[in-house]
C-alpha cells in the first residue's frame, strides 16, 4: 500500500528562532530599504493570548493596513490549522444552549518611528 504523502502545512508550527544575529541583519535591510516606514508594531500579550484561546485557532495572521487617522497599522486575527480566517465559534451559554461568537480582529498596536524604547535596543546592533 502506498503512503500519500501530505504537502499541507502545519499552521501551528509556522515560524522559527532565527536568532539575534540573523534578526538584525534582516530589520536593518529592511530598514535601510524603507527608511520613512513604520519602525515597529508593539502588540500586547493579553489580545495575543485571547486570540490564540479561540477554539480552533492555531496561529495568527497579520495584514497591513490603515487606521481611521490614516496611519499605517496591523489588523490580526486568528486562523484555524487550515489557515482560513477564523470568523465566529461555537460556545455554550449561561443556560447550557449552543450560539455563535464572533472571533476576534485586532488592532490598536503601538507604533515607533525608531525614538522610542522599542527601537533602542537595536540601534546598537548597527553600529
Amino acid at each position: 500500500m502506498l503512503q500519500e504523502l501530505s504537502t499541507k502545512t502545519n499552521i501551528a508550527q509556522i515560524g522559527e528562532e532565527i536568532g539575534m544575529d540573523l534578526g538584525t541583519q534582516m530589520v536593518k535591510s529592511y530598514q535601510e530599504a524603507n527608511p520613512t516606514d513604520v519602525k515597529s508594531y508593539t502588540i500586547g500579550r493579553d489580545i495575543i493570548e485571547k486570540i490564540l484561546a479561540q477554539p480552533g485557532c492555531a496561529g495568527i495572521k497579520f495584514f497591513n493596513a490603515m487606521n481611521e487617522v490614516g496611519e499605517k497599522t496591523l489588523v490580526y486575527l486568528g486562523v484555524d490549522s487550515e489557515g482560513k480566517p477564523l470568523v465566529e465559534y461555537t460556545v455554550i451559554d449561561a443556560s447550557g444552549q449552543l450560539e455563535k461568537a464572533r472571533a476576534i480582529v485586532a488592532d490598536r498596536i503601538k507604533t515607533d518611528d525608531g525614538g522610542g524604547s522599542g527601537w533602542d535596543w537595536l540601534k546598537w546592533l548597527f553600529n
